[in-house]
Parts: C-alpha cells; sequence; structure tokens
C-alpha cells in the first residue's frame, strides 16, 4: 500500500475519491416521486372525466342507437354499449357537436320521428335522419348518469334560435317552446345547465366561421338572450383550434376572453394529436404540449380576471372539451363522408391518453372540464359491430381515472432521467414543436380522505424504472392497490373477440408506517397505485 505523504496530494485524491463515489450513488439510484399532502394544485372537477357525442359517422347511428337492431331495446338504444358507457362513468356529456351543430337546426329533432325531416349534413357528408334529437339524447344521458352539454348553432344558426332552444329544454312551462316539450311527452324541464355557444368558430373548415370580433359580438349577444331565459346556465366560449402554420391561436384567445369576460364561464380548447412519423418518443410526449397551450391561455385568463366584472362569479375557466388521438382516420376520402372516421387503438394510443389526463390532474386550478371525442365508434374508446362491441385500448386510462381519481391535486416532484424529442407534427396538419427534458416518468397525484392515489405513466419503451415513492408529510400504511395498463408491444391492438389490453390488478404491497415506499414501473406501461396516508 502507497503512503501518501503530501497532504495536500492526499486531499486532492479523497476529493476526486468522493466525487467518483458520488457519481455512483446518483448514477445508481432510484427514480423518486416525492409527495407531499399539503403541496396542493386544487381540487379536482368531475367534469373532467366527460365525454362527447357528435352526429357523425357511426357515433350515433349504429353506435349508441341502432333502430331495428336484436341488440337494442324498444327505444333504440344499444344495451352492450350502453354497459360499456356506464363503466368509463362518464361525470359530462357533450351534443350534438362538434362541426356538425354548425348548420344544425334543433327543431329538426323533435316530434314525431315521422314527422322529422333529413337533411343534408353538411360537415360529413352524410344523410341526417334526424332519429336521434334533444328528447333521444336527455333519455339516454339519464341512462348513462351524465350531466348534458350542449352546443348551440353560433354558425348558420341565429341567436334567436340559441335562446328557443334553451327555453324548451330549461322553463318548465308558459312560452311557446317550453309548451312544446311539453306537448312532445316530457313535462318537467331539463334544467341543462352547461351550453357551448357555438364549435371551432375560428376555423376556416367551419361552417359560419367568423372573425374574433364578429364572434364575440354574436356570442355576447347569444349570451343575453340564454341567460335572460335561464339565469343559472353556465357559457363556454369557443377559443381557438387552429394551431396550423400562419395561424394566432392566441391572438383569437386574447380577443374573445377581453370580449367575453364578464359573460362567460368556460373557454373551450381543442387539441387532437397523432403518431404521424411513427416515433414512439415524440408522440407520447405530445401530452405535454396540451399542457403548455393551458398554461399559456391560464395566463391570458389570469389577466382578464384583473379587471373583470363578475361579481360573486368564479374565474373562467379552460374546457379541454375535445381532445383524442386521430391521425389515421383522417385522409379525403374519411374527410369527404366516403370512409369511415374510425381509428382502430393501441397500447401507445393508451399511454398518450393517461398522459392528457395526468395533465388534467396537474392543472386541477384551471382545467374543470375536459371531454373525449368521440364516445363510440368514431375516434372511440368503444367500437361496434351489428354483431356485438369490443373496449379499444384507450377505454382502460379513462376507466381508470373516472373511477379512482379524486379529490386535490397534489404538486408533487418527479425526479427520474429524461430526453430531448426531435422536431415532430402534433398531428392535423399543426406545425412542429420540440420537447426538452421530457421525464421518463409522467406522474399526477391526489389526495382525498386519507387516501393518495398516484398515477405514472413509464414512457420508457424498453426498460423498467425502479422508484421510490416518498411521503414528505406523514407516512404510507395499510395495503396499497396497484393497477397497471400494459401489454407485450406498443402496437398492441384490442379487436372483437381479442384483448391484448387491458388493466390488471397486481399484487397489492402491504406496507406499515413507513414514508417509502420501492415500486417498479414497468416499461410502456401506465400504472395506478392507490392507499392511505396517515398524518
Amino acid at each position: 500500500m502507497k503512503i501518501i505523504k503530501s497532504k495536500k496530494y492526499a486531499i486532492a485524491v479523497l476529493s476526486s475519491l468522493t466525487i467518483l463515489v458520488g457519481m455512483q450513488t446518483l448514477s445508481a439510484q432510484n427514480a423518486r416521486i416525492k409527495i407531499d399532502v399539503d403541496r396542493t394544485i386544487g381540487e379536482v372537477d368531475k367534469n373532467i372525466y366527460g365525454n362527447f357525442v357528435e352526429h357523425l359517422g357511426r357515433c350515433v347511428y349504429g353506435g349508441i342507437y341502432e333502430e331495428n337492431s336484436p341488440l337494442s331495446d324498444e327505444n333504440g338504444i344499444r344495451l352492450d354499449v350502453l354497459d360499456a358507457v356506464k363503466e368509463l362513468n362518464v361525470s359530462i356529456t357533450r351534443y350534438p357537436g362538434g362541426n356538425f351543430v354548425s348548420n344544425y337546426n334543433w327543431k329538426d329533432g323533435i316530434g314525431p320521428k315521422d314527422d322529422r325531416p333529413a337533411r343534408m349534413e353538411l360537415a360529413w357528408s352524410r344523410l341526417e335522419s334526424n332519429h336521434f334529437g334533444t328528447d333521444e339524447f336527455m333519455a339516454y344521458a339519464k341512462r348513462m348518469g351524465t350531466e348534458p352539454y350542449f352546443s348551440v348553432n353560433m354558425g348558420t344558426g341565429t341567436i334567436k334560435e340559441a335562446q328557443e332552444w334553451v327555453e324548451y329544454c330549461n322553463v318548465k312551462s308558459g312560452p311557446y317552446y317550453a309548451e312544446l316539450r311539453k306537448k312532445n311527452g316530457h313535462e318537467e324541464p331539463y334544467n341543462i345547465k352547461y351550453w357551448s355557444l357555438g364549435n371551432e368558430m375560428d376555423g376556416f373548415w367551419q361552417m359560419g366561421h367568423l372573425n374574433a370580433e364578429d364572434y364575440s359580438k354574436k356570442a355576447r349577444e347569444a349570451a343575453k338572450l340564454m341567460k335572460l331565459t335561464s339565469p343559472e346556465i353556465k357559457l363556454i366560449a369557443a377559443g381557438s383550434s387552429n394551431y396550423r402554420p400562419n395561424a394566432d391561436p392566441n391572438e383569437w384567445n386574447e380577443k374573445v376572453l377581453h370580449e367575453l369576460r364578464d359573460v362567460i364561464d368556460y373557454l373551450a380548447l381543442h387539441m387532437y394529436v397523432g403518431n404521424v412519423e411513427n416515433n414512439y418518443y415524440n408522440f407520447v410526449s405530445s401530452p405535454l404540449v396540451l399542457e403548455e397551450r393551458t398554461r399559456v391561455v391560464k395566463g391570458l385568463i389570469d389577466r382578464e380576471m384583473e379587471n373583470a366584472d363578475r361579481g360573486n362569479r368564479p374565474p373562467i375557466y379552460i374546457a379541454w372539451d375535445e381532445y383524442n388521438i386521430w391521425y389515421r382516420a383522417r385522409g379525403e376520402e374519411t374527410m369527404a363522408g366516403t370512409k369511415a372516421l374510425e381509428e382502430r387503438y393501441n397500447l401507445e394510443d393508451a399511454l398518450v391518453i393517461s398522459g392528457f389526463l395526468n395533465a388534467f390532474i396537474r392543472n386541477a386550478d384551471i382545467v374543470k372540464m375536459a371531454n373525449m371525442a368521440q364516445l363510440v365508434n368514431v375516434i372511440a374508446p368503444i367500437f361496434t359491430s351489428e354483431k356485438g362491441m369490443f373496449k379499444q385500448t384507450i377505454f382502460y386510462p379513462i376507466q381508470l381515472f373516472a373511477n379512482n381519481v379524486k379529490g386535490t391535486s397534489l404538486d408533487v416532484h418527479v425526479d427520474c432521467e429524461t430526453y430531448d424529442t426531435g422536431e415532430f407534427f402534433i398531428g392535423l396538419g399543426e406545425s412542429t414543436t420540440i420537447q426538452k427534458d421530457v421525464p421518463f416518468l409522467d406522474v399526477s397525484a391526489t389526495y382525498n380522505n386519507g387516501e393518495v392515489i398516484v398515477c405514472v405513466m413509464n414512457r420508457n419503451k424498453d426498460k423498467a424504472i425502479t422508484t421510490d415513492l416518498l411521503c414528505q408529510e406523514g407516512i404510507f400504511d395499510g395495503e396499497f392497490e396497484v393497477y397497471e395498463i400494459n401489454g407485450s408491444d406498443i402496437k398492441s391492438e384490442n379487436d372483437f373477440g381479442k384483448t391484448s389490453v387491458e388493466t390488471k390488478k397486481k399484487s397489492s404491497l402491504k406496507v406499515k408506517k413507513t414514508d417509502k415506499i420501492t415500486y417498479d414501473f414497468p416499461a410502456h406501461s401506465f400504472t395506478m397505485i392507490k392507499g392511505s396516508i396517515v398524518k
């Protein structure tokens, strides 16, 4: 053994050894998720677990509603679909569009079915029978156990038509349309609380497209008539959905928020993504783009709220009332109505949906509504044929979140390896983006009456990530349930008679008064862990 005589040299060697040991410790250290129940973001609104029913493709006809089918009841409701829908615990359902609503007259869809006019459906190039309308949807919503959310026609429609629809739905008796509802067999009003002022009105593809100034004028006057008819309703304005090159979505959002800041309760935002370039790591980072857009719009809202005159009403919130993965069924034939707008989803799609849901939880202070588009067949978690149905891969993260993740969103600290993306297309013609320092572990957590729910998506395609869950305030105690969504391959799909991806309940973790739980999150997986924290 060599004796070091130089004190200075000895210190240098020891310092080098310390650094080396430190590096070895760091490289071998587990990933960490720090949970502090005192670090809160906001209350999770149940309405982030919403969905969307549009008169598009086989969503209504052949989806939730199929007359003369052996799988339907006497009212045409597909019972197998309804049972699956109930499993999703859909809190709020948007209806009837979407692009469809911008040329829709709600009066065509009421009264005896044989007397209802068939119309050219111009948004999706189909024939609309109008056999399913306001009263049928409300009957379905009641059976679903969901809150209805109606969108009025701000394209070709008039502000008077919007007011009359509110009258039909919400006024008990007296005026013409309230009495017409009663004549149609519905004595009590529906008392629909949520109404959106049109759909994607900034988009050049929208029938009756308006610029921000003209939309704001029309929306303000429609809101005036609608609230004079039913003062307690909540109004959602159309935020920007146009993120294509040369568009300026935040210019639209700024104008609409400024003009309607004393009128509306939510601003609606839309986003669809896709693995256009077949790049897994780019694709699974795309929910972070939604989160970035959320933060930008939150800043715009905060600025307008400083000078708003809202009385005792809460501030404006964000409603992501259309979001999903949509890129395979997105060609000219699909958009022209000659081919079904129906995606078949795989495991990586399910992971992206879990990322969206995590993002909503992490922004619970401002995101108070979200509606996946759509419920059945059309870019949807449920897929049907004349003989049956199956649950797509994206069904399972929605089901897990909607039935478990409640309470207060926690500001968790995540320490794990990261990666950078290259430039990639989000989808639907949108411009490219780059994401820096994307964490392999995408995490959200909530705390509800002593129970913590931790939701973790492992983006790593090939490796499990050993992780320490650290309780910063209180201790973990008792049995922790573990649920996992995974498959043998990121391209694994479900089909009729074949379930490759689903939720599996794993062995519970039994812990006793500890501040640390160590868990291996498998490659390309979503995991939910729930159990008690004792303070």
